[in-house]
């Protein structure tokens, strides 16, 4: 044996045939410079934008958004009223909404 350590990414590049062509050979790769102009929870923003995360209480307004576009009876008004409750204990307060009745259905189709 006349190494002492296992390389196993340099074994695979050899046995392929570009051990010799790898053009990143002792760098590493560059980092983007947006990450030192924000802080650590604007990066994590940014991240779980480009993943697709969606907060729970925007994930819930789209459910809400899509009963009452379907809501016919009262019994469909009373569980709206009970989801934008919950809406309402997690979205920020500047998002938050009014409980919805059959006299101002038309309306809440507007709003949601």
């Amino acid at each position: 044996m006349d190494r002492k350590y296992n390389d196993l990414i340099g074994d695979i590049l050899e046995g392929s045939g570009e051990k010799d062509n790898y053009t990143g050979k002792g760098q590493g790769k560059p980092l983007p410079q947006s990450h030192i102009k924000k802080d650590l929870f604007q990066n994590f923003q940014e991240k779980a934008k480009d993943a697709g995360f969606l907060p729970p209480w925007l994930k819930l307004q789209k459910e809400i958004s899509a009963l009452v576009h379907s809501a016919r009876t009262t019994k469909d008004i009373d569980y709206i009223n009970k989801k934008i409750k919950k809406y309402n204990s997690m979205c920020p307060p500047p998002m938050q909404k009014m409980s919805i009745s059959l006299d101002n259905l038309e309306r809440a189709k507007r709003i949601w």
